[in-house]
């Protein structure tokens, strides 16, 4: 029986790292209303809200109740904000409003049509928006940041070290983002909450999280990445290992439906936007990218109004958006360089070269969640806990002995393989870093990577290393506290940053 002090403590936990989410977005909250009570802001044109293109959506001019607390909330809808409330409120109108993805659109427009209904009369549609927007921001960065600290203690087997990790995700360097009205809260939720399922085992709740998350940014079809390899050990297990191509062959298929599954979304919107814009025109009023052999909007998008592209933000005038970006991009170097330094022969191999016993091991662990061996497996059903992690590993053991999967029908000895479970974390984190740094607007970096586990893990270990943790402990604060600081400062009042 475990021990009740064991089985409370991750619970104590979670409820700290609950009140650091909500104390991090009051504090967030604070300072871009106090950014914006002492400085003016650089660029005013997001109060500018004209009519909608189409007469079912246009803006209703009626007077409010509170016009003080409707401008205060339509003038802090600034950037990729005032483009996200603008689809919510009239649709996709111009073909540069495609860069958004719908998921946070319809999400506020619901929340604005339904919670928020009462609000109109009282401050006007566009602020109700923009309310609606902070709200499902701010609540979905506190989920997101309760999935960190479960999938982190699933895959570390560290409460201490997952609390930590979850905390500096609560200060994380473009926290300003997770409480504004942009993607990235529901993004970190629909991918960590995906990634702690896949890990738990509830592989189809996690594919459908990932496929929502393609739904929110265009990187969430990245996440596909991880159901190929788990694919790809699972088929390297019957094959190599069982001598089971038939299972072989049904692991491979089932991979490749679940992640068509996560490509719908992007594909789908890449149709919605075809049918909107080409469908129609004679051939010499087509845009470009209709003609194309495979029209894809966003690429054309980004290209011809971002100017995104492979070493095209590589110019000396963008040398400070390097610089601005440096920190995380150097972080995350580091975290890659680390593991490669510690697991060279896993992460060349990518897993499959290590010795049966743990191959088998990192196999299973994908199915039961990576702090939980055989053994456990065995004694689970006479243990009692109300923690998330239990009740899950509970369930699993039942799947177990019914041999429903084919990772769980390996009885090998020994230990979880660690470096391989987290492999997958570093090569997403790799190739996330790679993209920002040679083909996106490098400065964004900061955000982009910034729902990525295996950062804040490795933050986590470093700072408690004895010889070097004292001074990543200062360096890895000071940069969170200031970026939070200058975040909030130059974001709210539409200065550029990130």
């Amino acid at each position: 029986m475990r021990s009740k002090s064991f089985s409370i403590k991750p619970d104590n936990h979670a409820h700290r790292v609950l009140k650091c989410a909500l104390s991090s977005r009051i504090l967030l909250i604070a300072l871009i209303f106090l950014w914006r009570s002492f400085l003016g802001p650089y660029d005013t044109s997001a109060s500018i809200s004209p009519t909608c293109l189409s007469p079912s959506n246009a803006n209703s001019d009626s007077p409010v109740l509170f016009p003080r607390v409707a401008s205060a909330l339509e003038n802090s809808i600034v950037w990729d904000g005032v483009y996200f409330v603008r689809i919510a409120q009239c649709g996709y109108e111009y073909e540069q409003s495609y860069a958004f993805f719908p998921l946070l659109p319809i999400c506020i427009s619901l929340v604005s049509r339904t919670v928020f209904a009462p609000l109109i009369p009282m401050i006007g549609q566009r602020a109700v928006l923009g309310l609606s927007g902070y709200v499902i921001n701010n609540v979905a960065f506190i989920f997101a940041a309760l999935y960190l600290y479960r999938l982190s203690v699933l895959i570390l087997n560290d409460p201490e070290v997952a609390l930590r990790a979850s905390i500096l995700f609560c200060f994380n360097p473009a926290s300003i983002f997770y409480s504004s009205i942009y993607s990235e809260s529901l993004f970190a939720l629909l991918s960590v909450g995906g990634l702690y399922n896949l890990m738990g085992g509830a592989n189809n709740i996690g594919t459908l999280l990932f496929a929502l998350s393609g739904a929110a940014r265009s990187n969430g079809m990245l996440n596909a990445g991880y159901i190929g390899f788990q694919t790809m050990h699972w088929a390297y297990d019957a094959i190599s290992l069982k001598k089971h191509a038939f299972v072989g062959l049904q692991v491979v298929v089932s991979g490749a439906l679940r992640c068509f599954c996560i490509f719908i979304p992007f594909f789908s919107f890449q149709a919605y936007g075809y049918f909107n814009i080409c469908r129609g025109n004679a051939d010499d009023e087509m845009r470009p990218w209709c003609k194309a052999r495979i029209p894809l909007l966003y690429d054309y998008i980004q290209s011809h109004y971002w100017g995104v592209g492979f070493l095209r933000y590589f110019q000396v005038k963008q040398l400070p958006n390097f610089l601005l970006a440096s920190p995380i991009l150097s972080f995350a170097i580091c975290s890659i360089v680390h593991y490669v330094k510690m697991w060279p022969a896993v992460f060349f191999s990518l897993g499959l070269g290590t010795a049966p016993a743990k191959k088998e091991m990192s196999a299973t662990v994908f199915s039961l969640g990576a702090n939980t061996d055989l053994k456990t497996v065995g004694v689970l059903e006479n243990e009692t806990s109300g923690t998330v992690q239990d009740a899950h590993c509970i369930r699993l053991r039942k799947r177990f002995t019914k041999g429903e999967s084919i990772a769980m029908n390996i009885a090998s000895e020994g230990p979880p393989s660690l470096p391989v479970i987290v492999l997958p974390f570093i090569l997403h984190l790799g190739f996330m870093a790679a993209t920002a740094f040679l083909i996106m607007h490098v400065q964004v970096a900061t955000r982009f990577l910034s729902a990525s586990p295996s950062l804040y893990w490795f933050a986590s270990y470093v700072m408690i290393t004895p010889s070097i943790g004292k001074r990543w402990r200062y360096f890895i604060w000071a940069y969170s506290v200031s970026y939070v600081l200058l975040g909030s400062l130059l974001f709210s009042n539409f200065y550029p940053f990130t």
